[in-house]
């Protein structure tokens, strides 16, 4: 339905003042921010997107993503019994194999995401990124994170990048597609808001904001802009899409604003590991920190949190 794309308008100043006070909200404390971080970890997408990736560090990661917090801590919360894993495991189609094994044998039921489409430039043929797609599905992911191809953006191909998304959702079959959508490389946040509802309209299950490589990556402005496009998909149409911002997230604190958003924006209901996911490699072991201090009261030194 080309005809919302045509009149959208984006009023960048407004959101831009807005993004700026979401910077400056006052973060939770005490057992309020223990239990804010404790939903943050079930919501991270644990991702491991390196070109020196080998079986072994993939195993470690899918360790990490079943014990996420060192146990004596859950303990001392008294959430050792709830079963607190991450959202998912994160890896490149050559090493979806080895994750599902590695959680296969740690007998846990956590998904495996594996990024695709030409991941991260997107500038491959739409076969080769129909064919990876369809490898990745078969090798055991659940969920596949497609890239889009921006320039359909730039030149305002709206129907082409229509028709991309919706083959790439085909070829998914039952797995969950996330869409990343680039948003540093989209040239405005009207783009932005444009892109994520073609998107939504194509069958993505989920919209992300970057790959994690580009120069500009997860920012509230960009953030607000495809949350106000979610919420008005799923007024017009009944179905929620989730969000999942991703690159540059590596503070609890940062973590904790993205949540705070997401439940003033969206509401409580989209606060849940299917409608919405922190994409990072380095977030988990800050929290753990912040979750140590708040046990024990002091900062955990670095034999104190060996596997973050």
């Amino acid at each position: 339905e080309l005809g919302c794309i045509s009149k959208v308008y984006v009023n960048r100043p407004a959101v831009v003042r807005h993004a700026e006070q979401i910077k400056k909200w006052r973060t939770v404390k005490g057992n309020w921010q223990a239990a804010w971080l404790l939903k943050a970890v079930t919501c991270i997408d644990l991702t491991t997107l390196s070109g020196d990736d080998t079986p072994s560090n993939v195993h470690r990661l899918c360790f990490k993503a079943k014990h996420p917090i060192r146990e004596d801590l859950l303990q001392a919360l008294d959430m050792h019994d709830k079963g607190i894993t991450v959202g998912a495991v994160c890896v490149y189609p050559a090493r979806v194999t080895d994750a599902v094994n590695a959680l296969k044998a740690a007998g846990c039921n956590i998904p495996v995401a594996s990024v695709a489409a030409g991941f991260p430039s997107g500038q491959t043929p739409l076969e080769t990124k129909l064919a990876e797609i369809k490898l990745a599905v078969e090798y055991g992911a659940r969920e596949i994170d497609i890239v889009i191809s921006r320039s359909l953006v730039l030149t305002g191909q709206w129907e082409g990048l229509y028709e991309e998304i919706r083959q790439c959702r085909e070829a998914c079959g039952e797995a969950h597609m996330k869409t990343i959508l680039a948003t540093g490389e989209l040239g405005s946040l009207a783009n932005v808001y444009k892109a994520s509802m073609i998107a939504m309209m194509a069958g993505s299950d989920f919209i992300k904001t970057s790959t994690g490589k580009e120069v500009e990556n997860a920012t509230f402005p960009v953030g607000v802009v495809m949350m106000r496009a979610i919420r008005e998909y799923y007024w017009q149409t009944g179905n929620k899409v989730g969000f999942k911002p991703a690159g540059g997230i590596r503070t609890a604190k940062e973590a904790i604003t993205w949540l705070m958003l997401v439940k003033e924006e969206l509401g409580v209901e989209w606060l849940t590991p299917e409608l919405f996911r922190l994409g990072a490699s380095s977030l988990l072991e800050d929290i753990e920190k912040q979750i140590f201090y708040h046990v024990t009261g002091s900062y955990a030194l670095r034999h104190d949190l060996a596997m973050a």
